[in-house]
């Protein structure tokens, strides 16, 4: 299930990163980037390199500069996967890090969601992360989707899925190859009660949303070319 792809291009993590706050929420440590009385939300899950990476947290000021009360919770429990200075391999690794519990955790912090009087919540997971999103989307936990070069979903994961859902691939992918991808969009076509949008970028690889180098001009152009991103979400969330 795992490949190299997984582990290239590691962000360098840091906790003071982001205009946010670093709080408990929904029983997880939880970076928060929120506009103030919003109630709308979008959770952002992320790959295996965790919450602490620079532009992921940049991506959740983002989007709540645009009105959304914004979460980046700490799935991976203070534990991110670091390919230079772990001895065991990422197999390994996943199997004290599995989405499933991710998925449990994910709805805990939904429910936090909802309990502050949230009205809709997108969500976004990116590699290891869209895998636990595409669990949320099979219920009524969330209002929208987003995958992001996802990793471990399955063709039997999008028959399930009920929210409307935007699925982001990359050309150059040895987790979710374009293929694969194009199954996903012929699944969502046959079901008219999604709302859904796939698109495979051309040129770039996995990981190009949240782990590119920030001085690679043109990394930077891709990442910031995907129309919406995460924010895809918000096309069914509303203002």
């Amino acid at each position: 299930m795992s490949g190299p792809q997984c582990c290239e291009n590691p962000p360098t993590l840091s906790s003071s990163s982001g205009v946010g706050s670093v709080l408990e929420f929904g029983g997880l440590k939880t970076y928060v980037s929120a506009s103030s009385n919003s109630k709308h939300a979008i959770l952002l899950v992320s790959d295996i390199f965790g919450y602490e990476a620079p532009n992921l947290r940049k991506l959740a000021d983002k989007v709540a500069a645009v009105g959304y009360y914004v979460v980046v919770p700490d799935f991976l429990y203070g534990d991110p996967y670091n390919p230079e200075t772990m001895e065991k391999p990422l197999s390994i690794w996943l199997q004290s890090h599995g989405v499933d519990k991710g998925f449990e955790d994910a709805k805990q912090v939904v429910a936090a969601l909802k309990d502050k009087g949230i009205s809709a919540i997108g969500a976004a997971g990116f590699c290891w992360g869209a895998k636990v999103v595409v669990q949320l989307a099979k219920s009524d936990d969330i209002q929208a989707a987003v995958l992001l070069h996802p990793s471990f979903v399955t063709v039997d994961d999008i028959k399930e899925v009920k929210a409307p859902i935007a699925i982001l691939g990359a050309e150059i992918d040895k987790m979710s190859p374009p293929e694969l991808i194009k199954q996903f969009e012929e699944i969502l076509s046959s079901k008219p009660e999604v709302d859904n949008f796939v698109k495979i970028y051309p040129g770039v690889a996995h990981g190009w949303t949240v782990r590119y180098d920030v001085e690679d001009k043109k990394a930077v152009e891709s990442a910031e070319d995907v129309p919406g991103r995460p924010c895809f979400a918000l096309r069914w969330l509303g203002p």
